[in-house]
């Protein structure tokens, strides 16, 4: 593959992890918007399974979603030749440049970590190294590709906020070394919410998964999911748009928007008076036609073992190129004899 960066192109970064099936919100509300981004920069989207070890995985579970994330990254629209895919621990400059960060990234600091306490709090049993460290190995994951901007949820923007503290003291210490990036509020998509419980996001680790739509759903689950949604109790039975009231509905109105263009007031239109038994199967066969061609060529790529090897290879491969000149001059920096 050519070489897709470009000077005149800022550079962007983002990973996640393969913990869970991606599902109708990650799509809506992120991955459906990212293949605009590749025109206005340069885009590196990489499979966090380093970071994933932070929790117990079953082994074979780990492998199917990392590449599945993969494939469901192209089968979105991402094309691999305008943007950089890869699985993090193909580059193994993302733990190498990790070690170097934890030596600079202060105890305090990551005790300060609000996610390392949350975490902390729904896995006693398994309070880790990794989970303690992991705002390192993020820091390592965006600075070796010097992005001007790195796209950040509510959740991430601490961890966000100590990269940039670590960088600038990193670069106080030995001279310019990385760029300190900006965080970035990414233009997003509907805000999708369970189907079971309308007042929560959906979310890709909902283990028992009847409350969350995932890109490789079968026809026939997604359907009966969107039978079985919360509507509302209040009697009325008519699609209003109305997010205080009528969290579910307003849910609904939301995805059928998202999927079909419509506005709420038109939708409110074409479903007066038809009430919830005729809306909740619509949005559902809504949902079916917008996921199918992802789930059948995310298929397809997951049946071409050569295809998915060539993604894998080249990716890492193109992403290495960057990673190794950052790690390289890091090395340098710190007196780390060179290979």
């Amino acid at each position: 593959m050519d070489n897709i960066s470009s000077p005149a192109k800022k550079v962007m970064l983002s990973g996640i992890k393969p913990t869970g099936d991606l599902t109708l919100g990650s799509y809506l509300g992120a991955i459906k918007n990212w293949a605009e981004r590749a025109e206005q920069y340069d885009c590196y989207y990489f499979m966090a399974d380093l970071h994933a070890l932070t929790i117990r995985n079953n082994p074979a579970d780990l492998r199917r979603r990392t590449l599945e994330q993969l494939a469901q990254y192209v089968a979105c629209g991402l094309d691999p030749q305008k943007n950089t895919l890869f699985i993090q621990s193909h580059v193994p400059a993302h733990a190498e440049l990790g070690w170097v960060l934890n030596c600079y990234t202060m105890f305090g600091e990551l005790s300060r970590m609000t996610q390392f306490k949350d975490k902390s709090a729904k896995n006693a049993d398994n309070i880790n190294g990794g989970l303690f460290t992991y705002p390192a190995l993020m820091a390592a994951d965006i600075l070796l590709y010097q992005p001007d901007l790195v796209p950040v949820g509510d959740d991430q923007k601490q961890h966000v906020e100590l990269t940039r503290d670590v960088a600038q003291r990193f670069n106080n210490l030995y001279g310019e070394t990385f760029k300190v990036p900006e965080p970035f509020s990414p233009k997003v998509g509907a805000r999708i919410m369970d189907l079971l419980d309308p007042r929560s996001k959906m979310s890709k680790s909902d283990e028992v998964g009847n409350g969350r739509v995932c890109l490789m759903d079968r026809p026939e689950d997604i359907a009966r999911k969107f039978k079985r949604a919360v509507t509302d109790s209040d009697g009325e039975r008519c699609v209003r748009y109305d997010p205080e009231n009528k969290p579910g509905v307003a849910n609904l109105m939301s995805i059928y928007s998202a999927v079909t263009g419509e506005s709420f007031e038109e939708i409110e239109r074409e479903f007066d008076g038809k009430g919830y038994g005729v809306f909740k199967p619509a949005v559902g066969e809504a949902v079916i036609e917008a996921l199918r061609p992802i789930r059948e060529e995310a298929e397809k790529i997951m049946k071409d073992k050569a295809y998915l090897e060539t993604l894998c290879r080249d990716g890492a491969e193109r992403a290495s190129r960057i990673a190794y000149r950052t790690l390289r001059k890091v090395y340098k920096k710190v007196g780390l004899v060179a290979r």
